[in-house]
């Protein structure tokens, strides 16, 4: 039987879907490559046994919030960087538009996909959104669902040397799209990253009307000069977790930073919970050479996030 949302009737949201309506897929699937366990609405299901509606309110409009974090093989096992602060920034967004958001029950579903999924090094989507109800922008009356997935594979710059341009799109500003990881507000991201891909580069950066950096699509940015690690700050930019790590970690100044000055950097690297530190080979013309400031900064956050620097295990979650 495949699990519907129409299937789930009048069901109040927040409600668990019933056990019995996921007896048959669980007997027919079991996790695998292929075919790994979702968490959806209080439990644990295969993913081809799972549908939305084509009426499917976030599918229309983007009213959804997400989050992107990473579990690490450790010493001691499965760990969750900073999942905590992942889930209060969720919980942030869930709010603005209007949903309900349960951090302990989050919490404790993306411990329980990885578990059932057996991931170690893995990648985390807890994502929550309107249903049906209604096709209007009046989301009150809408249900509410949430899940949790894990992938055991690479996303997006995963560290690699990027080749970065200049965006002719602007960032969304603060005044209009509050910095936060809503659905709707990452098609400026994808606009930005299909026009970079098509002049032959890796990844875009916003810049600002005024020539200040903002961000790229999924990343943070820094900067390295003379050996002093700067981290750019905007406020159109979204304030990342892991910029948040990189700044404690190196004790790095958090400030406005030109696009000038980017170009007269010695090192530019960007973060993100999918980038972790990925050092930028070149800015449109420039070209960088050697980053070993940025080498050193990765191979830290490395050690931080797979159990490895004992003052920093306090930003781990064992699964």
């Amino acid at each position: 039987m495949t699990v519907t949302e129409s299937q789930q009737g009048t069901r109040q949201r927040g409600t668990a879907m019933p056990l019995s309506m996921l007896d048959d897929a669980r007997r027919r699937q079991t996790p695998t490559d292929t075919t790994p366990m979702l968490w959806f609405d209080g439990e644990l299901a295969s993913a081809d046994a799972l549908q939305a509606p084509l009426t499917t309110h976030a599918m229309h409009y983007g009213t959804g919030v997400f989050e992107g974090i990473r579990s690490y093989a450790t010493r001691n096992g499965a760990a969750v960087f900073r999942l905590t602060e992942h889930l209060q920034r969720m919980r942030k967004g869930a709010e603005l538009i209007g949903l309900d958001f349960d951090i302990d029950r989050a919490f404790e579903a993306t411990l329980e996909t990885l578990r059932a999924n057996d991931h170690r090094d893995a990648y985390i989507r807890p994502l929550a959104w309107f249903g049906t109800g209604s096709i209007g922008l009046d989301v009150s009356l809408l249900t509410q669902h949430f899940m949790v997935a894990t992938m055991a594979q690479r996303v997006h710059l995963a560290g690699d040397r990027t080749r970065l341009t200049v965006s002719p799109w602007r960032r969304n500003p603060a005044s209009a799209l509050p910095p936060l990881k809503l659905c709707g507000g990452y098609v400026n991201s994808i606009l930005a990253k299909r026009e970079a891909k098509s002049r032959g580069f890796d990844e875009a950066l916003f810049v600002d009307d005024d020539g200040n950096v903002v961000e790229c699509t999924g990343a943070n940015v820094f900067m390295v000069r003379n050996s002093q690690v700067t981290a750019v700050e905007h406020r159109d930019a979204l304030p990342g977790i892991t910029r948040d790590t990189l700044i404690r970690l190196t004790g790095a100044q958090s400030r406005a930073v030109t696009h000038h000055e980017l170009l007269d950097a010695d090192e530019v690297f960007v973060c993100g919970t999918a980038a972790e530190a990925a050092p930028i080979s070149a800015l449109d013309r420039r070209e960088f050479g050697d980053n070993p400031v940025t080498r050193e900064i990765s191979a830290l956050y490395a050690r931080v996030v797979r159990g490895e620097e004992p003052a920093h295990a306090g930003w781990l979650t064992a699964v």
